[in-house]
């Protein structure tokens, strides 16, 4: 008998049982849904996290922080990261650049508020990762600019009162973009001069002894993008480009030490800078851990966002197992259903199997027959389900965007973040395969007892 032909015997024997066929197929489009829905949360869950750590930094790139290694007699020693240890990062294959993240605090003042920053040398490459909401990034090597971040306004507080955004509530009257705005870079010096002296000192009682540093009205290349409300990695601080940073900080202090840079034993500033931690970038996410490794490996102090996110995987992996078994339970309920009614469908039919194995049937005929009709019903709820899986799925993705909005989680009219269900093209491929072998084996059983009956007493049953 060709495959035709059993195809058609085999819809036709579905067709005469319609409701108990619709019943059991029922089943298969309930456990189907039922996998596709909990898988799709978990994987949508786990792109949700990933997204949000990409969002706020880069999974390519590895901060890398000074170390400590043990010297000739056994104390500690600081491996610092110079411009030379950046060239042998450099040469680590897999890696792309290096950047060097030079930090030193100053004051900024515009009329009477005045605020302090963490200002942040660093390379063109690290600023291009930054996105600009007004203004542009300060990439000129040689003119020191500022970037300043989308929260920074907050930190300016009236130099009278004391009054500040923490405080009151209210933003500071200051127009970074606007108007000019003084940076004191010596610090130490400047709240030195603000200290009365004491009597005892002199006769200039209540006048500090200590001169005000110089001003320096430093240009606003621009501000990062988001409102102060808005958080990412570049809010809080201001970005400036290092060279242009360290040749102010030259003509500044000159030969007196730097603030924030070592000493030699003389207490006099060394001939080269020493940077407070650097960017490491790979050129793909699956070598991180091993460059990570290797720096490491070296006296320093590594880490990466990719530590977070295979963490994030396990756990999301454990939770799609657990909501992946959820909706197994009633695939297998189905499963039970199909073997039901294929059982049912051989008591109904042992006479007309008995007809057919008379008339010299092969058994394989008939075994294929049960097998092909339990597939068909596998096949039939498996793509019934997977439709309702879209459909659920557009659903609770919508009501998910609408629970953020409301609880103010994004702005109505913002870019929405990613769909909490997603369902891809591969989970689509697994369920119905897996939808029609369950089918399968769910008739397995019943087909081969049809395959055992007696003909003789199959043709005499009633």
């Amino acid at each position: 008998m060709k495959f035709s032909d059993l195809l058609r015997l085999s819809i036709n024997n579905l067709k005469r049982r319609k409701l108990r066929t619709f019943l059991t197929v029922l089943g298969v489009i309930i456990g189907t849904a039922s996998i596709v829905v909990m898988v799709s949360l978990g994987i949508g869950q786990a792109a949700l996290q990933t997204e949000s750590i990409e969002s706020y930094a880069s999974l390519t790139t590895i901060d890398v922080w000074q170390g400590s290694t043990m010297g000739d007699g056994s104390s500690e020693e600081q491996n610092y990261i110079t411009d030379d240890v950046l060239k042998t990062f450099e040469r680590i294959p897999h890696v792309t650049g290096t950047s060097p993240v030079l930090r030193t605090n100053v004051i900024a003042k515009q009329g009477v508020y005045e605020a302090n920053l963490q200002l942040q040398g660093v390379s063109n490459e690290y600023l291009e990762q930054i996105e600009v909401g007004e203004g542009r990034l300060p990439l000129d090597e040689k003119k020191l600019e500022f970037l300043y971040g989308n929260t920074v306004i907050r930190d300016f507080m009236n130099s009278k009162t004391g009054d500040g955004y923490y405080s009151t509530g209210e933003e500071a009257d200051v127009d970074l973009m606007g108007k000019a705005v003084f940076i004191i870079f010596d610090t130490s010096a400047y709240y030195q001069s603000q200290m009365p002296q004491s009597a005892s000192q002199g006769s200039d009682a209540g006048q500090s002894s200590t001169k005000p540093p110089k001003k320096y009205i430093v240009p606003t290349a621009g501000i990062v993008k988001g409102s102060p409300d808005e958080w990412n990695q570049y809010s809080y601080s201001t970005y400036c480009n290092v060279d242009a940073l360290k040749s102010q900080l030259k003509a500044i202090y000159r030969k007196e030490p730097i603030p924030g840079q070592p000493t030699d034993k003389k207490g006099k500033p060394l001939d080269y800078f020493v940077y407070d931690n650097a960017s490491v970038y790979v050129d793909d996410m699956d070598n991180v851990k091993a460059v990570q490794d290797t720096i490491a490996s070296m006296g320093f102090q590594a880490n990466s966002n990719m530590e977070w996110v295979e963490q994030n995987k396990k756990t999301m992996q454990i939770q799609q197992a657990v909501l992946g078994g959820i909706g197994a339970v009633s695939l297998l309920v189905a499963a039970i259903g199909i073997a039901n009614t294929m059982m049912m469908s051989i008591y109904e039919r042992t006479k007309e199997i008995g007809v057919m194995k008379v008339l010299g049937c092969d058994m394989r005929n008939i075994r294929d027959m049960f097998l092909i009709e339990s597939g068909f019903i596998g096949l039939m709820g498996g793509t019934a389900g997977i439709t309702i899986s879209y459909l659920v799925s557009f659903i609770i993705n919508k009501l998910y965007i609408r629970n953020q909005i409301m609880n103010g989680y994004i702005m109505a009219g913002a870019d929405t973040p990613g769909n909490i269900s997603r369902i891809p093209v591969w989970l689509i491929i697994m369920a119905l395969i897996f939808a029609v072998a369950i089918g399968m084996l769910a008739g397995f059983f019943p087909s081969r007892r049809a395959m055992k009956l007696s003909p003789l007493s199959a043709i005499r049953n009633e």
